[in-house]
């Protein structure tokens, strides 16, 4: 690999940085355990392992491959992210599982040069993850809670 081509590669880094910091952003303003960094370095890591495949050589298959290998590795990250809380008999980290996952496929278009849906898919994941903090979706999953738990009672 020349100069040139890791020239190419850095700004995608600084991308998938940038982009892995303000998904990251939220989860470091609630307190949760994945924050920032994580979320950054799964961001960044991805667009790395993708972005050095698709430049080993013009084999699509090498590049099909670490990307699945990248999928796969997330997945047994965000397994064990999430954990069944027995006291309160519900699971937990699962939505931190999700977006970790969801940023690796953000690293992955950055290292494919799909700048704008890297993008896209960061506000989304974005928005997703602010949804608690906003009173029309509070409001309405309670009345979805209440109505359930009405349902529940009348069978």
């Amino acid at each position: 690999m020349n100069i040139e081509i890791e020239l190419i590669i850095i700004p995608k880094l600084i991308v998938a940085f940038g982009l892995g910091l303000f998904i990251g952003l939220d989860r470091e303003r609630q307190g949760k355990d994945a924050g920032i960094r994580t979320y950054a370095a799964v961001c960044l890591g991805a667009t790395l392992f993708t972005t050095i495949a698709e430049h080993i050589g013009d084999d699509v298959t090498s590049v099909s491959r670490i990307v699945a290998n990248i999928v796969t590795g997330i997945g047994f990250l965000g397994a064990g992210i999430i954990y069944r809380n027995s006291d309160s008999k519900s699971s937990q980290g699962l939505t931190t599982a999700a977006t970790v996952w969801c940023t690796a496929a953000v690293g992955v278009a950055i290292g494919l040069d799909m700048f704008f849906i890297a993008i896209t898919a960061s506000l989304m994941i974005y928005f997703l993850l602010s949804l608690e903090r906003r009173k029309w979706y509070m409001q309405w999953k309670n009345k979805i809670k209440n109505t359930d738990n009405n349902n529940d009672k009348s069978d």
